[in-house]
């Protein structure tokens, strides 16, 4: 028996059923709870907005429920180990497991397949779903929840130079000559960079060179007067292949999409940590899953009527919890350069799956 990694099938596919459907249970809560929360934060915004109704809190929860999912899938994972394991202890299944000869490890093995299941659907789920739902997202933020974005290529918040020039846009969609910019204001600066002219205007295209802002809005700061101009070409010097590197959302990006951008930014020669970063946590976010039954472990094992179930799973829950702590610290330090890319999406992944098997050889093998 102890040469099977999984137990027999009848009982492998009992423990999965029962790992699926907490941790479906368990998401839809999280997820139910702090769209509800979202939007008393965000629907007064969203209504402001002249038009605006009842299909448009619609379209903000359809837009935001993907990134709460992704987001939160990892949490759900370890909260569905914990009730799976705490409920198995307490009816003394895993004494039974135990007695019929498997090993902790054989326990655990049917919860590990299937959050390594689950980290494989999320993965896809971030490429296809998420990305997307991000990038229309930020662009209608961006707008002030005015008409929602249609265009697939959305990208927010641009800021541009050109020498003494500077181009922002809210919001920007298309690919190379079709690109068109949104809310775009111009700025113009003086010998001594202070801003000397301004202009606004709803939209920008490329007018090759330079950028062409339609019914633009020219504020003279010297002079302090205002005029009107039916087209101007501003930022001459700021090209399409240029606005590619500067407007790189990484959360916005898939997996392939974004490796592109880092080898456009090393061929330009340009800092690509912070990218090569969130390129690699685009994989070892979604395998997190994977390490919660292993930290959750410590829940499973344990004489029930010696009372300490309820600490083990506290411990469980600690040490599932200071993953996510440990996480983000490391991509934070990873972002100002602090840990190589690499060992910032990486190195807690690692540690705490050594953390998780010392504790569970250590109390159980």
């Amino acid at each position: 028996m102890h040469l099977d990694f999984f137990p027999s099938r009848t009982l492998t596919l009992y423990l999965a059923k029962l790992f699926v459907v907490r941790i479906f249970a368990v998401l839809v809560m999280l997820v139910l709870v702090l769209m509800m929360l979202d939007l008393l934060s965000t629907s007064g915004d969203i209504l402001a907005a002249e038009g605006n109704g009842q299909s448009e809190l619609l379209t903000y929860v359809s837009l935001r429920i993907p990134q709460l999912i992704a987001r939160f899938l990892p949490y759900s994972v370890l909260l569905a180990t914990l009730i799976t394991l705490v409920t198995l202890n307490q009816n003394s299944e895993v004494v039974a497991m135990k007695a019929a000869g498997l090993s902790a490890h054989q326990v655990l093995a049917p919860l590990l397949l299937t959050a390594l299941a689950i980290s494989i659907i999320s993965f896809g789920f971030n490429e296809r779903v998420v990305t997307r739902a991000t990038a229309t997202l930020k662009a209608w933020e961006a707008s002030e929840y005015g008409a929602v974005p249609e265009a697939a290529d959305l990208r927010a918040n641009v800021y541009l130079t050109d020498g003494r020039e500077v181009l922002t846009a809210a919001s920007l969609n298309g690919r190379g000559d079709q690109i068109e910019m949104t809310d775009v204001t111009w700025y113009r600066r003086g010998d001594t960079n202070l801003i000397v002219e301004q202009a606004r205007s709803a939209r920008a295209t490329y007018a090759a060179p330079g950028w062409k802002l339609e019914n633009a809005r020219i504020f003279d700061v010297e002079a302090a007067t205002e005029r009107q101009a039916e087209s101007l070409i501003v930022a001459k010097q700021v090209t399409p292949a240029q606005i590619e590197l500067e407007s790189v959302d990484p959360d916005a990006e898939g997996f392939f999409e974004l490796s592109d951008s880092i080898e456009a930014y090393e061929a330009a020669g340009r800092r690509t940590s912070e990218l090569r970063g969130k390129w690699w946590h685009k994989l070892s976010g979604p395998l997190s899953a994977v390490l919660m039954p292993l930290l959750g472990a410590v829940a499973a094992f344990g004489l029930a009527r010696s009372g300490q179930v309820f600490v083990r799973a506290l411990i469980g829950m600690a040490l599932g919890f200071a993953y996510f702590v440990v996480d983000n610290m490391a991509i934070a330090m990873g972002n100002f350069g602090g840990y190589p890319p690499l060992l910032a999406a990486w190195a807690p992944f690692f540690l705490f799956l050594l953390i998780g098997e010392t504790v569970l050889v250590r109390t159980e093998e």
